[in-house]
């Protein structure tokens, strides 16, 4: 950990581009991540600086059973997507995505601009992730990493 302030664009990105398997990682493919509450040791929660290219995505649209997030933009001019409603958001807008309500939420870049963000979550352990559009859920291990499933419960591999 530095014993200085950092500009969080000198954190280096994730070398993980995505934990998503094959074909939900080659949607990941336009975002890059800096975790900066990891580069500071943080383990109670999560803070990563992200960028979405022209065309990127968050994630896939999902929900968590125990995981608060929350999103905060810092440039451009992202569509959230909740379930079936989309909203355009802009530099100062935020939402918050509470843990155990079953909203399948993400951003996408619709435009021909960068999009960048940062989004905050908390860390509790045993979460569940829910992917009702998709042919994917995702448990927790308890290292806090994740395994991802067919919805039949086939692992991926």
């Amino acid at each position: 950990m530095p014993n200085k302030p950092v500009p969080a664009a000198d954190i280096p990105p994730s070398s993980q581009k995505t934990s998503y398997p094959q074909p939900f990682a080659a949607m990941m493919d336009g975002r890059i991540k800096r975790k900066l509450g990891d580069f500071f040791g943080l383990t109670n929660f999560g803070v990563n600086l992200t960028e979405l290219a022209p065309g990127g995505m968050s994630s896939v649209r999902h929900y968590h059973s125990k995981q608060d997030e929350f999103i905060f933009i810092l440039q451009g001019s992202p569509t959230l997507v909740l379930d079936e409603e989309e909203y355009t958001m802009q530099p100062g807008d935020c939402y918050g995505f509470p843990a155990g309500v079953p909203v399948a939420h993400h951003l996408e870049n619709r435009t021909d601009a960068p999009v960048v963000y940062l989004e905050i979550g908390d860390r509790t352990p045993g979460d569940e992730g829910f992917y009702p559009y998709d042919d994917l859920m995702a448990k927790q291990t308890p290292d806090g990493k994740w395994r991802f499933y067919h919805k039949d419960g086939a692992p991926y591999d």
